[in-house]
């Protein structure tokens, strides 16, 4: 085993307590939980013309370091830009101490929407990427990216990049809370349930929910004006199988302001659905989608909304009802051992199947 430390920049001290906690479960961490705690491994002084430096505590030479980093919505309040620029003089902190190999987990990369040109823009997750790893970082770990193809922005021969699924988590937590046995599964869930995209590019996600499930899937087919952001014109609902008395559930990879979902919705409802639910692994939830949810739950036109904590959320749990957040620290902790003990993560991308995991779990 490698010598280790993991930190974290003042974004995600919380999440990062979580994953140390989880990792001092395992048997051969157990002992180290003293060794590998970072969070008060650095420091971040702000001077008073707004520029940032960041300095390390402690000796880390020759260690390899986890940094848990977010620049989407914190739990230290930062804003985006901020949050980038503290992670960039991280990296650059531990290289003048000499760190090992240096892994900046970002559990949701905020620009990772910005993945193309158009009009002559910037790439925003291009930026970013070749910034960190400029300044030194070896391994960049993150959850569910926006698309397959963003990958291929590194150079692998200078840092390797983990985009681990956050859906097996998601589908379990369906499982445990809403199904539990593979009788309800077999009985209520394959002829009553269906799993809706919110557009055609999200239906390879969905299907992969109605596989798991196998249940119906449903395609929203969107038309946008990309004159203006986060702006929908018309919604086409595809469905080999009629929606009335079904349970619908919308799978989406990331959602921000809640224009399409709000939309989608109030497209679904006049096809009689018996209720209509939300599963996402990013909650952005940029305003107004608080305001859209609580609107959408008050008129009884959504019920659940599932998403995972990769972004923040604790503090809109008192703004949307029906808000459940599913935990990701552990997930996390098992991805870091398996990158310091050199093993395969090939158990974390295995698909997922509802019926094979409800036979294991009754038995």
């Amino acid at each position: 085993m490698n010598d280790f430390v993991v930190c974290a920049t003042r974004s995600m001290h919380a999440y990062t307590s979580e994953v140390i906690s989880c990792l001092s479960k395992y048997s051969n961490f157990s002992e180290m939980t003293e060794q590998i705690n970072g969070i008060d491994l650095l420091k971040t002084n702000i001077f008073a013309n707004g520029e940032m430096e960041v300095s390390v505590n402690s000796s880390i030479r020759g260690k390899d370091v986890v940094v848990f980093s977010s620049s989407a919505r914190n739990e230290a309040g930062i804003n985006v830009e901020e949050a980038k620029i503290e992670l960039y003089h991280t990296i650059d902190a531990l290289i003048r101490c000499q760190a090992g190999n240096i892994i900046v987990f970002e559990p949701f990369i905020s620009c990772s929407r910005s993945d193309r040109t158009t009009n002559r823009s910037s790439v925003g997750l291009w930026v970013h990427l070749k910034t960190l790893s400029s300044l030194g970082a070896s391994h960049i770990v993150t959850f569910q990216l926006h698309s397959d193809k963003s990958k291929t922005m590194l150079d692998p021969t200078l840092c390797a990049i983990d985009d681990i699924p956050v859906l097996g988590l998601l589908k379990r937590y369906l499982c445990d809370t809403y199904i539990k046995s593979k009788e309800k599964l077999e009985q209520e869930v394959i002829p009553n349930w269906a799993f809706c995209s919110v557009d055609a590019g999200g239906e390879k996600l969905a299907r992969v929910f109605a596989n798991a499930f196998s249940a119906p899937l449903v395609v929203a087919h969107k038309q946008r004006d990309y004159s203006k952001p986060n702006t929908i014109e018309s919604i086409n609902i595809l469905s080999a199988d009629p929606l009335e008395g079904k349970s619908l559930w919308i799978v989406d990879d990331m959602i921000d302001t809640a224009g399409s979902v709000d939309k989608l919705i109030r497209a679904l409802t006049p096809l009689k659905p018996k209720n209509i639910n939300i599963i996402a692994v990013h909650a952005l939830f940029s305003p107004p989608a608080a305001e859209k949810f609580q609107s959408l739950i008050s008129e009884g036109l959504l019920q659940h909304i599932i998403v995972s904590d990769t972004v923040y959320c604790s503090n809109l749990s008192r703004q949307i009802q029906n808000l459940e957040i599913v935990n990701s620290a552990e997930h996390a902790s098992k991805i870091i051992k398996a990158i310091i003990n050199n093993e395969s993560m090939s158990k974390l991308l295995r698909p997922f199947n509802a019926g094979i995991y409800l036979q294991s779990m009754n038995n």
